[in-house]
C-alpha cells in the first residue's frame, strides 16, 4: 500500500507545495483524501491512472480542500472514464457538485456522492472499510481512517503433515477455519495448524483539526497518522482560533495513540523551511517527518 502526497500546503499553493490531496494507492484502487487545486496535474506526475477504481473523501469545505474536483470531474470525462467515481464528504459536498455541473456539464461516467452525517462506517471496500468521526475546526469537517481487514493467519504446512493432514482441500479448510476429520476419527483444529489473524494496515488523515479526543481514538494503533500542522508552536493561540493544530500538538496525538509514524502535512506558506516545525514535533513523538508534494511513502503488511 503507498501513500502519495499530492498536495502538501495550508490554504494557498506555493511553487514548491499544492493544495491539500493525499492519494492512497491499495491492490490498483485509489483512494483520495481531499482534492485541492491541481490535483489532477499532479495525479498526472504521480503516474496515477484516472480510470482505476477509485473513491474521494472530503474532510470539509474549505476552498483549498475541494476546488480540485470540478478540474478532476473534467479530466476524467475527456480521458474517457467509464468507471462510477464515488464522493463522500460533509453535509454540502452534493450542492457543490450539482452547482457546478450544472454549468460545466455532467461528467460522462457515473458519480456517486455520500455525504457524511455522523461518526462510524462511512464505506466498505474489497478488504478493507473506512471510519469517520467529527475534526474539530471551524466548519463542518471529518477525520477518516482507512482500516483494512484482518488477514487469516500464517499456515503451517508442516504441522499439518506431522498431524497426518494430507496435502490438499483439507488444507484450504484448515485455512478457511473449519475443523477437519482425518480417516481415523481423530479432528484436527485450526489453531493447530494456523496461527492467529493479523491485523490490516491502518492509514489515518486528520484534514484540517485542533488536536481532540475523537482523533487519538480514531488513530489508536494506526500504521501511519497524517496529521495537519499548519503552524508552529510559537503561534499556538493563532492555531487554536483558527481551528488548526501545531507541531507539538500533532505529535502529542501521535504519542497518545500510539502510531507507527506520524507524517505532517497542511504546511502554512510561511515556513519555506519546515525544519523547525519537525524539530518541534520529534521532541515529543521521534517518528515524524514533514510530508512534500510527490513524497511516497510505503505501509508494509503487518507480520
Amino acid at each position: 500500500m503507498r501513500v502519495i502526497f499530492l498536495g502538501t500546503s495550508g490554504s494557498i499553493p506555493t511553487p514548491r507545495r499544492g493544495a491539500p490531496a493525499v492519494a492512497v494507492v491499495r491492490e490498483g484502487e485509489i483512494l483520495l483524501f481531499d482534492c485541492g487545486e491541481g490535483t489532477q496535474q499532479r495525479m498526472f506526475a504521480a503516474r496515477l491512472g484516472f480510470s482505476r477504481p477509485m473513491s474521494v473523501f472530503i474532510t470539509h469545505l474549505h476552498g483549498d480542500h475541494v476546488l480540485g474536483l470540478p478540474g478532476l470531474l473534467q479530466t476524467m470525462s475527456l480521458l474517457g472514464r467509464e468507471r462510477p467515481l464515488r464522493v463522500y464528504g460533509p453535509r454540502g459536498i452534493r450542492e457543490f457538485l450539482e452547482a457546478f455541473t450544472s454549468i460545466l456539464g455532467e461528467p460522462l461516467f457515473p458519480l456517486e456522492v455520500g455525504e457524511v452525517v455522523e461518526p462510524g462506517r462511512v464505506c466498505d471496500g474489497r478488504g478493507y472499510k473506512v471510519l469517520a468521526v467529527p475534526a474539530d475546526h471551524n466548519v463542518e469537517a471529518w477525520s477518516y481512517a482507512l482500516v483494512e481487514d484482518p488477514r487469516p493467519g500464517r499456515f503451517h504446512p508442516e504441522r499439518a503433515l506431522e498431524l497426518g493432514v494430507p496435502e490438499g482441500p483439507l488444507w484450504k479448510r484448515l485455512q478457511r477455519g473449519e475443523r477437519v476429520r482425518l480417516p481415523d476419527g481423530r479432528v484436527v483444529r485450526p489453531e493447530e495448524v494456523v496461527d492467529p489473524p493479523r491485523p490490516g494496515r491502518k492509514i489515518v488523515y486528520s484534514g484540517d483539526t485542533r488536536p481532540n479526543e475523537g482523533l487519538v481514538e480514531l488513530a489508536r494503533g494506526a500504521d501511519l497518522l497524517i496529521h495537519e500542522s499548519t503552524f508552529g508552536d510559537d503561534l499556538a493561540e493563532k492555531a487554536l482560533l483558527d481551528g488548526h493544530s501545531t507541531p507539538s500538538q500533532a505529535a502529542e496525538v501521535a504519542r497518545r495513540a500510539g502510531v507507527g509514524e506520524l507524517i505532517l502535512t497542511h504546511i502554512s506558506p510561511r515556513y519555506s523551511d519546515p525544519s523547525e516545525l519537525l524539530e518541534q514535533a520529534r521532541r515529543v513523538f521521534g517518528r515524524t517527518r514533514i510530508a512534500e508534494d510527490l513524497m511516497e511513502v510505503e505501509v508494509p503488511l503487518r507480520d
